[in-house]
């Protein structure tokens, strides 16, 4: 069974799942207008979530998430591939992250780890890059929008 994904609003699901998955919510209910959230069902309940924040040319994903009953299915793949198409189409180049629990899983999809220091200002200036998570975690990044060459 495919599940359709679409654009979600932060609501007590979506706090749920990110709360079960370890991952922060906090600045979630601040305003940023730069940020979507795209989450999919299965079975009537959310299964899966990714955020992405836009800053110019640069994006911060965050808050991937699948349900432990939804695991093994792809799906963390699909909401990670949607949420780059979505980045690349608003003309994003670079999407970055931070991670302390699944750097294997995104360094197979093309990215790599960078050095804080060398975050944007805008990515640096990010609640999630500069408070919530840990300076343990990983910081990747990958290209978008590669031109042919």
């Amino acid at each position: 069974m495919k599940a359709a994904i679409q654009a979600v609003e932060f609501n007590h699901q979506v706090q749920q799942l990110l709360a079960a998955c370890d991952l922060p919510t906090e600045d979630l209910l601040l305003p940023v207008t730069a940020r979507r959230l795209f989450g999919c069902q299965l079975d009537g309940r959310l299964a899966g979530l990714v955020g992405v924040e836009i800053h110019g040319p640069d994006a911060l994903l965050r808050s991937l998430a699948v349900a432990d009953s939804a695991r093994g299915k792809a799906l963390g793949a699909a909401l990670l591939a949607y949420a780059e198409q979505y980045a690349a189409a608003q003309g994003v180049q670079t999407i970055y992250l931070l991670t302390t629990t699944a750097e294997t899983f995104f360094a197979q999809r093309g990215y790599s780890l960078a050095q804080r220091v060398a975050a944007p200002a805008a990515i640096a200036a990010t609640q999630q890059f500069s408070g919530l998570c840990p300076a343990a975690a990983a910081f990747m990044l990958k290209r978008l929008n590669q031109p042919a060459g």
